[in-house]
């Protein structure tokens, strides 16, 4: 299968062998499908029995309120999985997806993924442990940017988020995934007021960035 490397890759299938996935993936009633451009994969309010992979493109998980304000989420890629917690719950979706490109994504069953097959295989076992470890990732993720979001002012949540992505690079130079307006989502702030905020800051010498990159000095006094 010409997804198997992908698959491969992927924290649910962490510790199958490749000779095993496509079996396990025959167990999970696969369904493969394209989306164009911009098209919402989930609304807010579906209920699902399945999670889905992707195999190419990309995503966006979103929220919005009561007038239509929108909330980003989170932005996937290649390999990252979505829909794990609404499908294990049973309950609404509290988020939408909507493809940020062309995206091909693969649907499993989570019933067929949380319940052994009759023949009890070890790989089967694995895709349940790994399960679990991917649902705690995803509540980890929320919590580190409910640390972002709950600052006080925009100038604290961008050091904040900014911060956060030096230290998981390695790097005082990293690039974000977002643009500036998803980063504005992500944050919850407006997204003129996030710019001036970003220049002032590099008036006062606290980072320099160039579209997504962004480089942070050392000195924050």
């Amino acid at each position: 299968m010409d997804s198997l490397p992908i698959l491969a890759q992927s924290l649910l299938f962490q510790g199958v062998s490749l000779t095993d996935i496509p079996h396990l993936i025959r167990c999970l009633k696969p369904k493969e499908v394209t989306y164009p451009k911009d098209y919402t994969i989930i609304e807010e309010g579906d209920i699902l029995d399945e999670l889905a992979i992707i195999l190419s493109g990309s995503v966006s998980i979103v929220r919005h309120d009561f007038w239509g304000n929108r909330t980003l989420v989170a932005k996937l890629g290649v390999g990252d999985i979505f829909a794990e917690t609404v499908a294990c719950t049973a309950e609404k979706s509290v988020a939408s997806v909507i493809t940020e490109e062309k995206t091909v994504v693969l649907f499993l069953g989570v019933e067929k993924i949380l319940f052994t097959c009759p023949s009890a295989c070890v790989f089967h076992h694995a895709i349940i442990k790994n399960m679990v470890k991917l649902l705690a990732q995803k509540n980890l993720a929320l919590m580190q940017k409910m640390n972002h979001i709950t600052k006080r002012s925009t100038h604290e949540k961008l050091l904040s988020f900014l911060s956060e992505q030096a230290l998981n690079s390695g790097k005082q130079k990293f690039s974000i995934p977002f643009d500036r307006q998803q980063l504005a989502d992500y944050l919850c702030v407006e997204r003129s007021a996030m710019s001036s905020c970003l220049s002032k800051m590099k008036r006062e010498g606290l980072l320099e960035y160039t579209k997504n990159t962004f480089i942070l000095k050392q000195d924050q006094r």
